[in-house]
């Protein structure tokens, strides 16, 4: 699970991925990423850049390190996670320390960081060669993967996913008599729960829903791109992402349901929120005497049972890397069963989706006991968008501001909002384009 959408992504866990970290400097800017220095001939060099968690060296050693000493007694591994300063790839690239396994997003820091230092390596031959069988990971997270390129490449292969769940509050739902939720409900049915639920009494204000703009388009469920597939220019005035900003857009419309966070539910006085299954735990640690339960997240009526595209994070080997046929088998492992029921039992939605892997689902973790665990995984993620043409520019598109200061500050209407982002990024295209 983001350093881009603070204010309601998970902080300390997976979701930070969201945005990435700061922009990593290009393979121009630095040393050569070919300089790697030799390491012991049986050290696998692991670098984590998300989840955020493995930041402490206890949790990465809890849910991977102790399972890789195990399973290959012969190697050994070496483990850095990003920081600053220090331990950002233009440090360890500078120091011609060349990881070779990287966990990143695989969103826009594989852009960023990956492709601009020069790191990436088609996994392609390795898969083939191992017999891996990808086709037991999640369709979508393997689909996501392959669209970044025209040709297919194999650059990394989905480890973690962080999705989205509807949670709520029971006791708001008996207090005004409303049925709870339910797997599989749409946003329409969900926006009328949302009407008879937001309230004003007295010195309390109960809001009927809140879900983040930013993250609600940025995996949007209709798989929707924000660039064009063909040309270096953001794409946004259309009919589809108006549907998509038109949908959530009522929801803040209902008086008295104005967006402030989904980080609020805690609180007590919101009847739903979707956000990220990790905050079963956190909002748990900060309310105690929360009863909430969860569902799974609304979807689209003509797009049933259909959730957000993939938030992930993968696993990339370097291209610099010298042992790129052990640095496979420890991913390998990485998705096997046995693996992935281990992460499971921490509350680690991984990207192959067993029966025995959802089972195990929280098993390890007090805090998910009596929720309706087994919702996280109804339906199926989002397809994302088709790869883009070879050479096209990559910029971070700020899809929150359609929302947030667009809408909710300027009372623009849907399709002007699209249209400024869209000529914004555009614009960006051009700038960085120009930069190189």
């Amino acid at each position: 699970m983001k350093k881009y959408l603070k204010a309601s992504l998970l902080i300390v866990t997976a979701i930070t991925v969201i945005a990435g970290c700061e922009s990593e400097p290009t393979a121009q800017q630095s040393p050569s990423v070919d300089t790697a220095k030799k390491a012991p001939d049986n050290e696998i060099f692991i670098y984590t850049v998300y989840p955020a968690f493995y930041a402490k060296e206890e949790n990465y050693e809890k849910q991977i390190g102790q399972y890789l000493k195990k399973k290959f007694p012969d190697l050994s591994f070496k483990h850095v996670h990003w920081d600053n300063p220090g331990r950002q790839y233009k440090d360890l690239i500078a120091a011609g320390t060349i990881p070779d396994i990287i966990i990143e997003n695989s969103s826009g820091n594989f852009e960023k960081s990956i492709i601009q230092n020069d790191l990436q390596y088609d996994m392609t031959d390795l898969i083939k060669k191992y017999n891996f069988d990808t086709t037991k990971l999640n369709p979508a997270a393997m689909a996501k993967m392959k669209n970044k390129t025209p040709e297919g490449k194999i650059y990394g292969l989905p480890y973690q996913l962080s999705d989205f769940v509807l949670f709520y509050n029971k006791d708001i739902f008996d207090k005004f008599g409303v049925d709870y939720p339910k797997d599989g409900m749409t946003y329409d049915e969900v926006y009328e729960l949302a009407k008879k639920l937001t309230r004003v009494e007295g010195e309390n204000t109960y809001k009927g829903y809140q879900q983040h703009p930013g993250l609600y388009m940025t995996y949007n469920q209709l798989g929707l791109s924000p660039f064009s597939l063909t040309e270096d220019k953001a794409v946004l005035a259309t009919d589809g992402w108006k549907k998509e900003v038109d949908n959530l857009r009522r929801f803040y419309e209902i008086p008295a349901n104005q967006f402030t966070s989904v980080d609020d539910f805690p609180k007590g006085k919101m009847a739903m929120s979707v956000h990220v299954s990790e905050k079963i735990v956190q909002w748990y640690e900060q309310n105690k005497n929360l009863n909430f339960d969860i569902a799974a997240m609304p979807s689209f009526s003509d797009a049933p049972n259909t959730k957000a595209q993939p938030n992930m994070y993968a696993a990339f080997i370097t291209k610099q890397s010298t042992k790129k046929d052990q640095a496979f088998q420890v991913i390998q492992y990485m998705l096997s069963e046995e693996m992935q029921v281990n992460l499971a039992k921490e509350g680690i939605i991984g990207s192959l989706q067993t029966p025995a892997v959802q089972e195990a689902f929280g098993k390890n973790l007090p805090q998910m006991q009596g929720k309706h665990v087994q919702s996280i995984f109804y339906g199926q993620n989002a397809m994302p968008p088709a790869a883009r043409a070879s050479g096209l520019t990559y910029v971070d598109v700020p899809l929150h501001n359609v929302f947030s200061p667009l809408i909710f500050g300027e009372s623009k209407d849907s399709m002007t909002a699209l249209r400024m982002i869209e000529e914004q990024t555009t614009k960006g295209i051009q700038t960085e384009k120009a930069s190189k």
